[in-house]
């Protein structure tokens, strides 16, 4: 496996003076551990980010899914022809450092990951297809948690990681774009068919994303009912086109689809 790029490597840019001031100071009272190795210094320190698992070129090109070799559609996708997603990337392999650093993200109440995780999506991103794709987009929309949910974790963390984001690729936020307005239960026990179920009709597009080309980002892809359910939305409300990109996903799941 190669390195990863400099910008997984570098410190997150974009950051106000005040922030990492604030920081500085936070991280000589308690110093961050890495939630790789747990050295004390860095919320993830270097040799742990350049051991995270990109997905590779052996994958599904519609959904992303990882397969054995690259192929046009998974068994997944060919049943599912009325898609609302013209095709979804992860960038990473939802396993060590990475699954760590979600878990703490999302679980941990540390916000300050979402920076340094977003990187991946940033070099994702950079690669084909996007670059082609790049100027048709109207905005990104992050995954939205319901206001209960938001209000218990006192933030989104795939609103962090898409404005991180953005700051990095230089396109707008648009998080307003989608609200999820029925609370849903976890999706981590769930099989394929309940996800689905589970967030059938949970997110309303608003009037904005109409004749929109938009992205969405989520930090986990595992079987893409959440994405495919605010697609759904995003082009009942009559979107252009959605595009779906992701942080990691669990491959022994995947690896189902071949």
């Amino acid at each position: 496996m190669g390195d990863w790029p400099s910008v997984i490597r570098s410190t997150p840019q974009h950051l106000s003076w005040f922030w990492q001031i604030s920081k500085q100071c936070l991280d000589l009272l308690f110093p961050p551990v890495c939630v790789g190795c747990q050295q004390a210094g860095h919320h993830l320190c270097a040799a742990c980010a350049q051991k995270v698992e990109p997905v590779g070129q052996a994958i599904c090109d519609r959904c992303g899914t990882v397969q054995h070799t690259p192929i046009a559609e998974c068994l997944d996708c060919q049943l599912r022809l009325d898609s609302p997603l013209v095709f979804t990337r992860t960038a990473t392999r939802y396993v060590g450092a990475m699954r760590q650093g979600i878990h703490h993200l999302k679980y941990e109440n540390c916000p300050e990951l979402a920076p340094l995780l977003a990187r991946y999506l940033v070099t994702m991103f950079a690669q084909t297809p996007w670059p082609a794709i790049y100027n048709r987009l109207d905005g990104v929309v992050p995954v939205p948690l319901h206001a209960a949910r938001r209000a218990e974790r006192g933030y989104n963390q795939t609103e962090l990681l898409a404005t991180a984001f953005c700051q990095q690729v230089q396109l707008p936020l648009r998080a307003e774009w989608l609200k999820r307005t029925r609370a849903t239960q976890s999706q981590v026990h769930l099989n394929a068919h309940q996800r689905q179920a589970n967030v059938e009709g949970a997110f309303q597009a608003q009037p904005q994303i109409k004749n929109k080309t938009i992205l969405l980002i989520d930090d986990v892809y595992t079987t893409g009912a959440t994405l495919r359910g605010c697609a759904a939305a995003a082009m009942a409300a009559g979107a252009t086109a959605v595009y779906g990109l992701t942080l990691a996903t669990p491959i022994a799941i995947n690896m189902r689809n071949r």
